[in-house]
C-alpha cells in the first residue's frame, strides 16, 4: 500500500514539475522574463489609440501602447513598453506617426533614418505625429472621381473598348461559318474558299511533280536507261576516236616519208600510192567516225571530210 502511494505522489509531483516547466516556457517565450523599456507619446490626439495598439518598427510589432493619460497641462501622454532588445531600433531622431489607415487598424509607425545615431534614453518623451484624415478626404475623393471618369470613358457607347469588343464579335462570327478561323482572318467566305483552292491546286501540283520526278528518276537512272546508254555510246565513241588517232598517225608518217622522197620522184611512186590509200582510209574512218556520232546525236549536221 505504501509503494502505490508512493507511485502516487511520485506521478503527482513529475506532472506538477512538468506543468511548472511548461508555463515557465511560455512565459519566458512572450517576454515575462525580459527587461521592459518604457516610452512616452505626446499627441495632440488620441483618436483610435486604445491600449495594445502595436508600435511597429519596419513592418514588425516591437512593442504596444500600455495605457493612455493626462500630463499637467491637459496635454495627452500615451504609454509604451516594449522588450529591451528591440531598443536598439529607437533613436534621438526617430520619427513616430499614427497610422489610421482607411481600413483596417490603428498602429503607431517608428521611422528611425539614422540607425547608427544616438540612442534614445529610456522614458523619454516624443512627440507622435497624427496626419489629419480630414485632408486626406478631399484627394481621396478626386482620386475616386477621376476612376469613375476613366470608367466611364471606358464604358461609353462610342469608345475604344467597345469598339474592339464589336470587331472581336464581328471576327468570332466569321469564325463559326464554314471556313472557321480561316474566314474569320481574311473576313468573307469567298476569300477563304479562293485560299482553300489555291491551297488544293498547290497540293495536286506537288502531287504531279512527285509523279514526274519518280519518272524522269526511273527513266534516267533505272537499268537500260539514258544513263545507261550514254555512258556506252561514249564508250564507243571514245574506241573509234582511239581508232582515228591512230590512222592520222599513220597519214602523218607516210606524208613525212612523201616529202623525203619528193626529190626522186620515179623511185617514189609506189610509196605515195601508198601514201594515197593510207590517207583513203583515213578519211574513210573519219567519215564513219562523223556517222556514228551523228547517230547517237541526231540534231547534229551532217560534215562530211573532203580530200583537199
Amino acid at each position: 500500500m505504501n509503494t502505490f502511494h508512493f507511485k502516487v505522489g511520485l506521478f503527482t509531483l513529475a506532472t506538477f514539475l512538468l506543468g511548472t516547466a511548461f508555463l515557465a516556457y511560455l512565459l519566458y517565450a512572450r517576454g515575462y522574463f525580459e527587461n521592459t523599456y518604457r516610452l512616452q507619446l505626446a499627441a495632440a490626439t488620441a483618436d483610435g489609440v486604445v491600449p495594445g495598439v502595436p508600435l511597429v518598427f519596419s513592418g514588425i510589432e516591437i512593442g504596444q501602447v500600455t495605457s493612455l493619460g493626462l500630463n499637467e497641462n491637459g496635454g495627452i501622454v500615451i504609454q509604451v513598453e516594449l522588450p529591451e532588445r528591440h531598443a536598439k531600433w529607437l533613436k534621438q531622431d526617430s520619427i513616430y506617426t499614427l497610422d489610421k489607415p482607411l481600413i483596417g487598424s490603428v498602429k503607431i509607425s517608428v521611422d528611425s533614418g539614422d540607425l547608427v545615431g544616438a540612442a534614445l534614453p529610456e522614458n523619454s518623451t516624443m512627440l507622435l505625429l497624427t496626419p489629419d484624415i480630414n485632408k486626406e478626404i478631399p484627394v481621396l475623393i478626386a482620386q475616386v472621381k477621376a476612376i469613375l471618369a476613366n470608367v466611364e470613358h471606358l464604358t461609353r457607347k462610342e469608345s475604344d473598348v467597345n469598339a474592339t469588343l464589336a470587331n472581336l464579335k464581328t471576327v468570332t462570327g466569321r469564325m463559326t461559318g464554314e471556313y472557321g478561323m480561316l474566314e474569320g482572318v481574311l473576313g468573307s467566305p469567298q476569300n477563304a474558299r479562293a485560299v482553300t483552292e489555291s491551297l488544293d491546286k498547290t497540293r495536286a501540283l506537288m502531287t504531279k511533280l512527285d509523279s514526274l520526278t519518280a519518272k524522269t528518276d526511273q527513266w534516267l537512272f533505272a537499268r537500260d536507261g539514258v544513263a545507261d546508254s550514254t555512258r556506252e555510246s561514249l564508250a564507243q565513241v571514245r574506241l573509234m576516236l582511239d581508232d582515228a588517232q591512230s590512222s592520222l598517225k599513220k597519214a602523218d608518217a607516210l606524208m613525212t616519208n612523201a616529202v623525203a622522197i619528193s626529190a626522186d620522184v620515179k623511185a617514189g611512186t609506189q610509196d605515195i600510192a601508198a601514201l594515197r590509200a593510207e590517207i583513203d582510209d583515213a578519211v574513210r574512218k573519219a567519215n564513219a567516225l562523223v556517222n556514228e556520232i551523228n547517230k547517237l546525236w541526231p540534231f547534229a549536221r551532217d560534215p562530211e571530210v573532203k580530200l583537199p
